[in-house]
């Protein structure tokens, strides 16, 4: 790096006798390093977000004129300065260091971590071995082995501090500390509880942190503690294959296994992981993974929900691929001689942007119609209505790591620190940094303690609440006349409107005090820049297009659009929901938001994939496809990583609608809910063990790489459906994922200046504007992809939920995720660190409404809808509201989906989630056991 000598905000001085420019604001240790001098350390990490504390004087320097001897990573430039890195005094002390800490370490043979960061500095200074005693033995801490994921060994600890800033600072989860004095001082976790018994979520920063195996993952050691961080065969880099974060990682394969993971520095995660990134990937060594295709046995029970998926042979037998290909490709075949649209597809948001791109194709170009559709259907499909119609994008308009320039930030409908866990860092450093944090949610939630509001509104008012706060706004002439007049259009309208959402009125409906909702709306209309981030509390519900109209209307009467600090953000659910949707995995658009509906289109794809048979009709949905199975309209289907039998709403009718179909092809890596009712089973391979592209919620588009082969004779799902497209008469000839992102570029413009190989190397935020851009992660600058280049203001009225609780279902039921579980838990449900940490199923309610109910938190409850009924575990948990139970829908057993409303919100035709009216009382079973249909 460069450094201008004639900047003001640079020092010259010598260094070891070289004269250097650096910054004022640079460590010693930081430029030592840049000039090719590595200063020993061990309480200082190199990496983003630690911060230097040059507590354990392992990086001493002498500074000429100086009496003491400074540390080189707290210690800053000044002109003239004249530092020595060599001289035998920092030499010697830095050796005594090392060598005083090594008395209290376990012998290398036996250390916890024989490869670890303090033997490399030890090695560094040729020290051995110390001459100092070691610490009396009944001082030495007890080995903690409470956690599952993590081994707590401080017995090698050297109260260097880097898991207390990790854990504090890095992921801000204030869970280690320090207790006791001198000789008796050791790392606690919360008040000196076991680390499995404490407040900790297992990010494992504290463990990627430790610089000598005090803290290291548990499969790392042997039976009597002994490991090695560098024991592993290669390291292959990837992205996580859970949340839209889309954190970078690191495989570390030893003996053809994902032995641990590691973080690195991607441009969303800055090398942090949570507890399923970092410990989540032993599910793809299950032993329930599928290995051979399967076809239903002639003799085969009715279809229902009942194969265990540890021996699917008393419904199914093995087939060979290419047998178990030509039955699926001819059974699929012969209903499109019927007509086309007797088959429909369910792709993936858990597969690669090529994979999607293949799948949507294979509907479209196979099968003459647009009836294909993914999960985004059941997350954010009514965020993306609202951002097409208003600003002309379905992306975000800034990345989530732009908070660190904002002041001001709401999060609404959102729970980060549960399910985008690493966003939430970031989030909470801004709030640490005085960034004032606004949280909007039903629910009370992990941020809370970080925020300067906390607005616990009723359930369904979101639309009351935002257009009482935007009536302030109006009201006091908060809003950003220039950008309105400017940037945007229907502003009068939305004026008018607004006049009728008085906070007086709003009040009594939300549940929010007039006051406070005024305090939001100064404070957010006052920003400098500011921040919208919401999630599926937003955008599951009838309403949830008005939800996401009134959040897009905030921010542009505001004009908080287009600069550093300002945007608006839906967080995306999985990992590849916006890039499968990129890729057109939707029923109205083809790639790139692309309408079916456009002549000019059509032609232009036609063209590319030869043929003219792209239909102009918009194709039905996720809901509407299993109402289109009931009708006799859709007899087959073609579910790609999907499982519709556990995530869509009124969960038995869609199980029904897949026993009635006469043709069921089920592409997966497990025997999910979804495969109980398949005639043929294909065995597809996991994230972790196939090539392709991703996108994350940031619009980052990153390269993902196998880190291990697929089990026995699983198959990577593009090769999979290139297989069937071919036995469908479709001339396909991709031998390489590379070959299809080629042709994805040809329609898509938001990969311009994006290629495979520039992929290989790095990631890439679109748009970008060269081969050299790292690409754009504020959008609008200078307007919209909209006429005239302008946004618009849609107004939005308060709709009731489809279903409001009355006398005979009193309650208000709301579903969502649990910070260790993923969507329906087909993976994270046999990973073992999760199931460890969250093994029952399990609701939330208000300990008032436990005791009022007669319901001892551990026992189990039932709880009934309209819809159905299951048994459950109760939790008791102060966050949920008296009249409110939260219902998490990963468990087979208790699924909430049995329970939900399958209404749908007209434009983004996105079922109401989070809103049923329901019952709950006390039972006598003694498990959750989900009731007969």
């Amino acid at each position: 790096m460069m450094i201008d000598s004639n900047s003001k905000d640079t020092v010259t001085f010598l260094l070891d006798g070289v004269e250097v420019t650096a910054k004022c604001d640079e460590s010693l240790w930081e430029i030592a390093k840049r000039q090719g001098t590595l200063i020993p350390h061990l309480c200082h990490k190199d990496a983003l977000g630690y911060r230097a504390d040059g507590n354990c004087r392992a990086c001493m320097v002498e500074i000429e004129g100086e009496r003491v001897l400074a540390a080189s990573c707290i210690r800053t430039p000044s002109e003239g300065m004249v530092v020595n890195t060599q001289s035998p005094r920092p030499v010697s002390a830095r050796k005594m260091v090392i060598e005083i800490l090594m008395a209290d370490q376990p012998e290398k043979s036996t250390a916890h971590d024989q490869s670890s960061h303090f033997w490399d500095m030890a090695a560094m200074q040729d020290i051995s071995v110390s001459r100092f005693p070691s610490m009396e033995q009944q001082r030495v801490p007890l080995l903690d082995a409470s956690h599952l994921a993590m081994s707590v060994n401080l017995d090698a600890c050297i109260h260097c501090n880097l898991c207390v800033r990790a854990c504090r600072e890095v992921q801000v989860n204030d869970v280690i500390g320090m207790s006791g004095r001198g000789h008796d001082a050791k790392i606690t976790f919360d008040f000196d509880d076991p680390m499995g018994s404490s407040t900790c979520v297992a990010c494992g920063e504290c463990v990627q942190a430790c610089p000598t195996g005090a803290l290291m993952p548990a499969t790392l050691l042997d039976a009597v503690g002994v490991g090695d961080s560098k024991s592993f065969d290669r390291e292959v880099k990837s992205v996580c294959s859970y949340c839209g974060v889309g954190c970078q990682l690191s495989f570390k394969v030893k003996d053809e296994k994902i032995a641990w993971v590691d973080g690195i520095d991607g441009p969303s995660n800055e090398s942090r992981l949570c507890v399923k990134g970092r410990f989540g990937f032993d599910y793809i060594a299950h032993p329930h993974r599928l290995t051979k295709p399967l076809i239903r046995r002639d003799d085969a029970p009715a279809k229902g929900l009942n194969v265990d998926p540890a021996n699917p042979f008393t419904h199914f037998r093995e087939a060979s691929w290419e047998e178990a290909l030509d039955f699926a490709a001819k059974g699929m075949s012969r209903l499109r001689d019927d007509t086309g649209k007797r088959v429909a597809g369910f792709g993936s948001a858990k597969c690669s942007n090529e994979e999607a791109y293949l799948f949507q194709k294979l509907i479209r170009q196979g099968f003459g119609h647009n009836n294909v559709d993914h999960c985004t259907r059941l997350c954010h499909a009514s965020s993306v209505a609202a951002l097409l119609e208003n600003v002309g994008g379905g992306g975000v308009t800034a990345t989530f790591n732009e908070i660190e320039n904002a002041d001001v930030a709401i999060v609404i409908g959102a729970n980060p620190t549960e399910n985008h866990p690493v966003a939430a860092t970031y989030f909470k450093q801004f709030a640490k940094r005085g960034g004032k944090l606004i949280i909007m949610d039903p629910r009370g939630q992990g941020l809370k303690r970080h925020s300067s509001h906390m607005l616990q509104f009723r359930p369904g008012t979101d639309v009351a609440m935002l257009n009482a706060i935007m009536h302030v706004i109006v009201e006091e002439e908060l809003y950003d006349k220039q950008y309105i007049a400017g940037f945007t259009e229907n502003w009068e309208a939305m004026k008018e409107h607004l006049t009728g959402f008085p906070p007086s009125k709003m009040s009594e409906l939300c549940g929010i005090d007039e006051a406070t909702l005024r305090d939001v709306a100064r404070t957010f209309a006052g920003a400098r820049a500011g921040m919208i981030f919401w999630g599926m509390g937003v955008s599951q519900h009838i309403h949830g297009t008005d939800n996401s109209r009134c959040l897009i209307s905030l921010a542009l009467m505001t004009g908080q659009i287009g600069r550093s600090g300002t945007g608006l953000h839906p967080l995306r659910g999985q990992n590849n929901v916006q890039g499968a949707s990129d890729a057109g995995l939707i029923p109205m658009f083809l790639p790139d938001y692309q309408s079916v509906a456009d002549d000019g289109v059509r032609s232009a794809f036609n063209e590319i994939w030869g043929g003219d048979i792209i239909d102009r009709e918009k194709g039905l949905t996720v809901v509407e496809i299993m109402d289109a199975i009931h009708a006799d309209e859709i007899r087959g289907m073609y579910i790609l990583g999907e499982n519709p039998a556990m995530s869509d709403p009124d969960a038995d009718h869609a199980r029904d609608a897949l026993a009635k179909l006469e043709h069921l092809v089920v592409q997966d890596i497990f025997l999910t809910e979804t495969a109980n009712y398949a005639d043929v089973i294909l065995p597809s391979s996991a994230w972790p063990e196939k090539t392709g592209t991703v996108t994350n919620t940031n619009r980052q588009v990153q390269m993902g790489r196998p880190a291990v082969a697929p089990p026995g004779e699983a198959k990577e799902d593009w090769w999979i459906t290139v297989e069937l497209a071919r036995r469908l008469g479709l001339d396909w000839s991709y031998t390489h994922p590379s070959q299809v992102f080629a042709e994805m570029k040809l329609s898509m413009k938001s990969f311009d200046n994006i290629t495979w190989e520039r992929l290989e190397k790095e990631a890439v935020t679109y748009p970008s504007l060269s081969p050299e851009d790292p690409g754009q992660p504020i959008l609008f600058a200078d307007g919209y992809p909209r006429p005239d280049g302008r946004a618009r203001f849609t107004p939005a009225n308060v709709t009731a939920p489809a279903e409001v609780p009355d006398e005979q279902y009193p309650m208000i039921l709301t579903t969502g995720r649990q910070l260790e579980h993923w969507h329906t838990g087909s993976m994270t449900r046999r990973a073992a660190v999760l199931d460890w940490a969250e093994p029952e199923a399990n609701a939330s309610m208000h300990p008032k409404t436990l005791r009022r109910l007669g319901i001892e938190p551990g026992s189990i409850m039932k709880v009934e809808t309209r819809r159905g009924a299951i048994n459950i575990m109760a939790r008791a948990d102060r966050a949920v509201s008296e009249d409110m139970i939260f219902v998490p829908f990963a468990y087979v057993e208790a699924s909430a989906n049995i329970l939900t409303n399958p209404k749908l919100d007209p434009v983004g035709k996105i079922p109401e989630f989070k809103f049923a009216a329901c019952r709950v009382s006390a039972t006598s079973a003694d498990r959750a056991v989900e009731p007969a249909a």
